[in-house]
């Protein structure tokens, strides 16, 4: 694993370390309180990224490209932005809703982002990988 997919991974798991250590946190503490920060590292943050890495891993091409990096930096640095400011947001800090908005948009983006990355990859890039592939059956002589 390289590129995009092991950096999309080891965010994730970033996020799965995080997500659970807080669900532990409320759990322990019967305080569930910041359950939506919870669901936001956990599907965001763990599922999305191991999505996203998934998906590089098997276009490893696409997962090394200058786009894929964009991806990445934009998507991790708005995500974490939004789990901690949202963190603080439920705890009463009202003052961090613009970054909660900001980071939401830029979350947005990102996925914006990977769809114009992912879905001309998937339609090309498998006629395009077979090429290279001795034995395939699209092989150039």
């Amino acid at each position: 694993m390289q590129g995009a997919a092991r950096n999309f991974f080891s965010l994730a798991i970033l996020y799965a370390i995080g997500g659970l250590v807080l669900g532990l946190h409320m759990s322990i503490t019967h305080d569930h309180g910041q359950m939506p920060v919870h669901a936001h590292a956990m599907v965001a943050g763990w599922l999305m990224s191991s999505v996203f890495a998934f998906f590089y891993h098997l276009f490893p091409l696409v997962g090394r490209s200058r786009l894929a990096t964009v991806h990445f930096w934009l998507q991790g640095v708005s995500g974490v932005a939004l789990v901690v400011g949202l963190f603080f947001l439920l705890a009463g800090n009202t003052s961090v809703e613009p970054v909660v908005a900001v980071s939401s948009i830029g979350f947005f983006a990102g996925v914006l982002l990977f769809a114009a990355i992912a879905l001309p990859a998937i339609w090309r890039e498998p006629a395009q990988m077979e090429r290279r592939i001795p034995g395939s059956a699209l092989q150039e002589s």
